[in-house]
């Protein structure tokens, strides 16, 4: 399955330019946004939805998750988002794959200790049946320029 995962990244980063749709896609950005609220107000139906199965969530402090443990994080608060939000978003798509760019400034609550985060975002995402779902997602601190 790693296989496949990273065959389909590397295809949709090797044909983006050539193929990439510069407009956005409504349903996807509808998709990101159902995300953004879902990762503020956790269900875990929500975050079925929205997810694939094959999930790999990768954190700023080089931690990954699969699903599982994504979820278990969101909903029991370990990890806790107060507020998110989502600025300079750009992203492209390939056939049924898309790639959406971001940062993240959010406010967190994570394990009950309050904090700030500064994130930039890649998140690849799979069109399935019709619906987004996220298949992949990696953070970086923002650097200061």
């Amino acid at each position: 399955m790693k296989q496949t995962f990273f065959l389909v990244l590397l295809l949709a980063i090797a044909a983006g330019p050539v193929l990439a749709q510069e407009n956005e896609d409504p349903t996807l950005t509808s998709a990101v946004e159902a995300f953004r609220k879902a990762m503020i107000d956790p269900t875990k139906a929500d975050l079925d939805k929205l997810t694939m199965n094959e999930l790999t969530y990768g954190h700023s402090s080089g931690m990954i998750q699969d699903k599982a443990a994504f979820e278990q994080a969101l909903l029991s608060g370990a990890s806790d988002f107060v507020s998110i939000d989502l600025s300079q978003q750009t992203m492209h798509v390939v056939g049924n794959t898309a790639w959406v760019r971001c940062i993240l400034s959010g406010v967190t609550n994570d394990g009950g200790k309050p904090g700030e985060t500064h994130l930039s975002i890649l998140m690849v995402w799979m069109k399935q049946k019709g619906q987004w779902k996220l298949l992949a997602r990696q953070a970086v601190k923002v650097v200061p320029q």
